[in-house]
């Protein structure tokens, strides 16, 4: 009976070690897309689809000094706005994409972005995914990013058994507390990305070894 009990507190502990330990890893859980606003962190986001955080890094500096407004953005000329930011890849549509969205902010929202998940999800080109990225570090409210990175690292760590991002970023709500959130996701992605990498995860250097259960981490 004991024993079951203490394997129940293990189990309960689990993700607060988890935190503790990339709290003590990554002490500084930073967005890593330069910028300096709410809107040039929506801008760079829609970017960064399908795209490196650097390369985004890369387009913007140029691409801010052409368009400085959301207002600018909406009357932006496609064929212009598509040669700034073409090497971000799919650029066509997310040349649609920022325009319309530069379009709404201006028209719908007076210039300002919004700050709620009902509202920025209602913008061209803004899912779940971005609407969380804006609210957590524009606005420090509590927010859980699930990116492709979140989505593997959360798995293999059994914080959830699901595919879905939307049922990922519940799990992750109900598995952490809400002051945690922004930090815990951002964490867990920039492990994903620099760590526990797809294809050939560092297992030998990995701070969350003993509390990963995945079946195909590497034997140290």
């Amino acid at each position: 009976m004991r024993s079951r009990i203490h394997s129940l507190r293990h189990t309960a502990d689990r993700p607060s070690r988890i935190a503790a330990i990339l709290r003590q890893t990554i002490p500084k859980a930073e967005m890593e897309l330069t910028h300096r606003s709410a809107w040039e962190l929506l801008v760079a986001t829609i970017l960064s689809a399908q795209c490196t955080d650097q390369r985004v890094n890369q387009v913007t500096p140029a691409l801010f000094k052409r368009y400085r407004t959301p207002l600018e953005f909406a009357r932006a000329k496609p064929a212009e706005l598509e040669g700034l930011i073409k090497s971000t890849g799919f650029y066509k549509n997310k040349a649609k994409h920022l325009m319309g969205c530069g379009q709404t902010v201006a028209e719908r929202f007076h210039g300002q972005v919004p700050t709620t998940m009902e509202e920025l999800t209602s913008i061209p080109g803004v899912g779940r995914k971005t609407a969380n990225v804006i609210l957590g570090t524009a606005f420090g409210k509590p927010a859980v990013v699930v990116d492709t990175h979140v989505k593997r690292v959360a798995n293999r760590l059994s914080l959830t058994r699901s595919e879905d991002p939307e049922r990922i970023e519940r799990d992750l709500q109900h598995t952490f507390p809400q002051d945690q959130w922004t930090d815990v996701s951002q964490r867990l992605l920039l492990h994903g990305r620099y760590i526990c990498l797809a294809r050939a995860p560092k297992c030998g250097i990995c701070t969350l070894y003993e509390a990963c259960h995945w079946k195909g981490k590497h034997p140290r």
